[in-house]
């Protein structure tokens, strides 16, 4: 079983950009669907993007569209999040989960393994 790992959180400030990693050291981190969440403080953690295990499918909260995309090499078993004209309210825990399944792309409970999280501030 996989178990993701994030990093390339920080802080920054607003109108910056920050790349975050989700990655794994196993042989079948190729074949899970890969989405990121973010939760800020005293809100529920929220669906920001998901990629297909392939790549060629990708979805965004529209809360993010036209500012992230998400991407994936499945020869480095990495899922990047690629984040643009970030904004105060980017500001939260994002975290990287793996799955299997078919179902809503947007829902957390579809996923099967969860990382630990890395935090993004945007000051503003």
């Amino acid at each position: 079983q996989v178990q993701p790992v994030e990093s390339g959180g920080g802080l920054v400030q607003a109108g910056g950009s920050l790349r975050l990693s989700c990655a794994d050291s196993g042989r079948t981190f190729s074949s899970y669907a890969i989405g990121w969440f973010r939760q800020a403080p005293g809100k529920e953690r929220e669906f920001v993007a998901h990629i297909s295990w392939s790549g060629g499918k990708t979805y965004y909260a529209d809360s993010v569209k036209d500012r992230f995309t998400i991407s994936r090499d499945n020869a480095k078993n990495t899922v990047y999040l690629q984040m643009n004209k970030l904004k105060p309210e980017d500001t939260a825990v994002y975290f990287c989960a793996a799955r299997r399944s078919s179902g809503s792309y947007y829902a957390l409970h579809e996923y099967d393994v969860w990382g630990q999280g890395t935090q993004v501030t945007v000051s503003s």
